[in-house]
């Protein structure tokens, strides 16, 4: 049995999931590099997360189990706040602590991929954490290449951090982009 065969994609809702959501980022923050961010996040902040998303249109696909736990989301916004970025987005993927290892990010990446392609995106963006190997092959395996690294741009745990970017670029999408 494949080992997410008891999980199903759904659409997250901030009255649903943002307690899980929350709880996924704010172990991320405070174990990871995943983030570049120090503090854990007030449950308040959520409020603002599922409006940002709201507003753009923006996916925020979880992966629950049998019992409608949250074992991980992905979503995507903004890549720059400029209008010539609108064909553009940068997406993000977080999987429970349990829950990794075993191909969940690859399923969400993979829903957020056909979305995209659906909603007539050109360019898909993943800022990762360059020490962060398991992200950038999962990314690789799926097509995205390599667009660069900002090296020491971060400072976390003590450390200097580089983040790398990679994107996927679908040829042909949007059929008809248009300035303004």
């Amino acid at each position: 049995m494949h080992p997410h065969d008891e999980l199903r994609l759904i659409d997250c809702t901030e009255a649903e999931h943002a307690p899980a959501i929350l709880e996924i980022l704010n172990e991320a923050i405070a174990n990871s590099t995943a983030l570049y961010d120090y503090a854990p996040r007030p449950p308040q902040a959520m409020a603002a997360w599922f409006a940002a998303k709201g507003a753009g249109g923006f996916p925020v696909v979880g992966a629950v189990d049998a019992a409608g736990r949250l074992a991980g989301f992905a979503s995507w916004g903004t890549f720059r706040a400029f209008p010539a970025y609108k064909y553009t987005v940068e997406h993000s993927i977080y999987v429970h602590h349990a829950h990794r290892g075993r191909g969940l990010g690859r399923v969400l990446l993979l829903e957020l991929i056909r979305r995209a392609q659906a909603a007539g995106v050109h360019v898909m963006v993943g800022c990762i954490d360059a020490s962060n190997a398991a992200s950038i092959g999962l990314h690789q395996r799926l097509g995205f290449v390599h667009a660069g690294t900002f090296p020491q741009v971060g400072f976390k745990f003590g450390r200097w951090l580089d983040a790398a970017f990679y994107q996927l670029t679908f040829e042909g999408s949007p059929a008809q982009p248009v300035d303004g």
